[in-house]
C-alpha cells in the first residue's frame, strides 16, 4: 500500500515510515519543510507526486504548555491542517488516517474513556486536538486513532527528560503523582496504525499501551532501569504548576482496537527497555568517537 505520512520526519511519523516499508508498503514521510499540512497546495502537490493510497497525519503542535500562548497556532496545525487532509484525501478517494489525543478528554473519576465519550477539553492543546478530530472525521473515510502520553526515538518525550535529569544529576526528581494515563511507545503505536489502516477500519479508535500508572510511577521506572541510584519524589499536581490544565485521569479504553485488530496493546514497559537499551547504545557510540 503506498503510504504518504505528513509529519513524516517527527517521532512518530518516522515510526510510521519505518512500520510501513517493515509490511512491505512503499511509504514517504514528508517534513514540516517539505510539505505544511496546513498548505492546502502543497498537500495536493505531494498527492499528485507520490499517489498514495494512504494518507496518514502524524503532524501535530505537540507543546501543551506553549499552546497556551500560541493558540492560533496550535488550531492551525492541529486542527485546521486535519481539514486540508480530510478535503485532499476526498479529492483522491483515498483514506485518511489521523492520530489524536487523550487531551480532549477532561480525565475525571476512574473510569477508562471510550469512544463514545464526550470530549471536554482543559487545554488548548486539547481543543486544538478535538477541532482535529473534527475536521478529520469530516470525510467518510478517515480513522482517528487517539493515544496518549508517547515515547520513542526521534523526538524529545518524558523519557528523554527524565534521562536528561538524571545525568545531570538534578536528583531528587519532583514528580506529580496525581495525574493518571498510558505511556505509548511509538513503534508500537505505529504498529497498531498500519495494522487498522490494513482492516479498513474508520471512525474513531483508541489504541495505547497497557498499563496504566501516574508519571510519577513512570519516572520510577525509568530511573530504575537507568540509574537505580536516581531518587524520585511525588509530589501532588499543584506542586509543580504548569500553564495548561491536564486531565487527571486520561486511561483510553482499548475495546474496539482488540476487536478490529484481534490482539491486545503491548505492555509499555516492553517499548521502554527498548528505547533505553537504544539510548545506551546511541551514548558508548557517541563516547566511543570523542576518544
Amino acid at each position: 500500500m503506498r503510504t504518504l505520512v505528513f509529519g513524516g520526519t517527527g517521532m512518530l511519523g518516522r515510526a510510521v515510515v519505518a512500520a510501513a516499508r517493515r509490511r512491505g508498503w512503499q511509504a514517504l514521510g514528508i517534513s514540516h519543510r517539505q510539505g505544511d499540512v496546513a498548505d492546502a497546495g502543497r498537500v495536493r502537490y505531494w498527492l499528485g507526486a507520490f499517489r498514495p493510497e494512504l494518507l496518514v497525519n502524524c503532524a501535530a503542535f505537540t507543546r501543551v504548555d506553549e499552546a497556551e500562548q500560541r493558540r492560533d497556532e496550535a488550531f492551525a496545525v492541529n486542527g485546521e491542517a486535519a481539514g486540508v487532509l480530510a478535503a485532499a484525501a476526498r479529492e483522491e478517494r483515498i483514506p485518511l488516517v489521523h492520530v489524536s489525543s487523550d487531551y480532549v478528554f477532561a480525565g475525571g473519576g476512574e473510569r477508562r474513556w471510550r469512544e463514545e465519550d464526550a470530549p471536554a477539553p482543559l487545554s488548548v492543546y486539547g481543543e486544538s486536538k478535538r477541532l482535529g478530530e473534527e475536521r478529520a472525521l469530516s470525510w467518510d473515510e478517515a480513522l482517528v486513532v487517539r493515544s496518549s502520553w508517547l515515547f520513542g526515538p526521534g523526538g524529545r518525550n518524558f523519557v528523554t527528560t527524565i534521562v536528561g535529569l538524571i545525568d545531570r544529576g538534578e536528583t531528587p526528581l519532583r514528580v506529580v503523582d496525581d495525574q493518571v494515563g498510558c505511556p505509548t511507545y511509538t513503534p508500537f503505536l505505529a504498529a497498531a496504525l498500519c495494522d487498522l489502516a490494513a482492516r479498513g477500519a474508520r471512525g474513531l479508535v483508541h489504541y495505547a499501551n497497557r498499563e496504566p500508572v501516574s508519571w510519577y510511577g513512570f519516572a520510577r521506572e525509568i530511573a530504575g532501569l537507568w540509574d537505580a541510584r536516581a531518587e524520585v519524589a511525588p509530589v501532588p499536581t499543584e506542586a509543580v504548576p504548569r500553564p495548561a490544565r491536564r486531565p487527571a485521569y486520561s486511561v483510553l479504553d482499548t475495546d474496539r482496537f482488540s476487536e478490529l485488530v484481534g490482539r491486545v496493546p503491548e505492555h509499555w514497559g516492553w517499548g521502554l527497555s527498548e528505547y533505553l537499551d537504544a539510548l545506551r547504545r546511541e551514548r558508548a557510540q557517541q563516547e566511543a568517537r570523542v576518544r
